[in-house]
Formats: structure tokens, C-alpha cells, sequence
């Protein structure tokens, strides 16, 4: 999924859980993704391309057992959800954290091919719904999706054109008839992984900003519902 998407999935986080930090959610909902251009950059996972790259279809992830696993994913919330629940006492913060986390994985598995391994050394079979096979297609599903986040958050008209922008700022990825500079990337993917760090970075930026006055009112409601009242009438 368009890492805009990952990112405005951290709004209904905050709908669902207000009070967890902006920052710790935003990280957690592409902490999959990072892992996963830091593991192409070292060359622990791998990918490759078609010799000419005309759609999003032409890249192929091939090997990414590690980031992008079932199990990977289960263990990395299971273990975020443990640190934060029975070491730092934050059991609300322990739950949205984990769903974070494991909210990369369940819409990957909605969009990709089928290069979703369920653990690490089970090979096969590898999951997804083969959206990206029709990438127009998903980049509709997608953008609707970010839009949705955006309703649900009740974020500004700032926030929704953020959203927007960095949608259709990747037509050209997901639309072949249209090209784009994603052809100078044919036989190169650990620069096509460099750039989706950089594009991971720039869209969780991008909504903590247009997003964080929201964020900030829904943290101070949520401290206040969760203090216990002082006060009251003396005899």
C-alpha cells in the first residue's frame, strides 16, 4: 500500500485509542516498511525489476521473509504490546501500538501480489489479494481508503490535501499508460528501496503535521476523561 495510506492509518488509531502519542503511533504503523528498506539496503531481502518499468507490477518483492511475514508481524506487536503493557504500565498505549504494527501487514496482504510469506524459511505459499495486478484499480481502492482515515479522524481540509496529493502524485506508478520517472529505475532496487525510505519519511511527516493540533485536543480530552475528579462540595 502507498506508504500515505500506512500513514493515515495512525488517524484511526487515534479515533479508536486518543492519548497514545502521535510520534509512537505514526512509527509504528510503517515500522514493517522500515524494516524492510533497511533489510534491501544490507541485502538481508531482495528485489528485482522488470527490464522496463511501466506500473508498480513491474517491481517484484521477491524475497522479504523477514519484515514482511505473518508470523514477523505477529511477534513484532506481540513483543511492542509486552514492552509497553508489563514494563512501562501503558495497557491502552500496549493495544494501539500492536494494532498499529499489525495494520502494515493486514493491508499488504489486501494489496499485494501474492510475496507475502506467512513465517520466515516457509517459503510457500505466499499470500495477497493480487490487487497490484490491476494497479489502477488499487490506486482508487487506496486513495478511498486514505480519505475514509481522513473522515474518521474529522482531520483538516490541510491534512485531506496531503493525502490527496501524494495519492495522485503516484499515478504514474500505478497507472502504465502514464510514464514517470519510476522507468529510470529498471535494474536498480536497492535505489527503488532508498526511495520508499524517503517516501516512507516525507508521508508520516506530512500527516503528523497537518494532523497534530487534532491529534493534540483528542490527547487532552482523553486525559481528562481518564483523571479522576477532584474537588466537590464541601459539608
Amino acid at each position: 500500500m502507498n506508504a500515505i495510506n500506512h500513514a493515515a492509518t495512525a488517524l484511526l488509531i487515534n479515533k479508536k485509542w486518543p492519548g497514545v502519542p502521535l510520534l509512537w503511533v505514526l512509527f509504528s504503523v510503517q515500522l514493517v516498511e522500515c524494516l524492510w528498506v533497511v533489510f534491501n539496503l544490507v541485502g538481508l531481502e531482495a528485489a528485482y525489476t522488470e527490464p522496463q518499468i511501466r506500473a508498480l507490477n513491474d517491481i517484484h518483492l521477491s524475497h522479504m521473509p523477514y519484515s514482511h511475514s505473518i508470523a514477523s508481524s505477529i511477534a513484532l506487536s506481540l513483543i511492542a504490546w509486552f514492552v509497553l503493557s508489563h514494563l512501562l504500565k501503558r495497557p491502552r498505549w500496549a493495544i494501539a501500538i500492536a494494532v498499529a504494527i499489525s495494520s502494515h501487514i493486514v493491508l499488504d496482504v489486501a494489496t499485494h501480489v501474492q510475496d507475502i510469506q506467512l513465517a520466515p524459511g516457509l517459503a510457500y505459499p505466499k499470500i495477497g489479494s493480487g490487487l497490484y495486478g490491476i494497479p489502477a484499480i488499487a490506486l482508487v481502492v487506496e486513495t478511498i481508503y486514505g480519505i475514509w482515515c481522513w473522515w474518521v479522524f474529522r482531520g483538516s481540509k490541510a491534512l485531506l490535501a496531503v493525502i490527496l496529493i501524494f495519492n495522485l502524485g503516484a499515478l504514474s506508478f500505478y497507472v502504465p499508460q502514464i510514464p514517470g520517472p519510476e522507468a529510470f529505475l529498471a535494474g536498480h532496487p536497492r535505489v527503488f528501496a532508498a526511495i520508499i525510505g524517503f517516501h516512507v519519511f516525507t508521508g508520516l511527516a506530512a500527516v503528523g503535521y497537518f494532523a497534530r493540533s487534532h491529534w493534540r485536543a483528542e490527547t487532552q480530552q482523553a486525559v481528562q476523561a481518564d483523571s479522576p475528579a477532584v474537588g466537590g462540595p464541601v459539608a
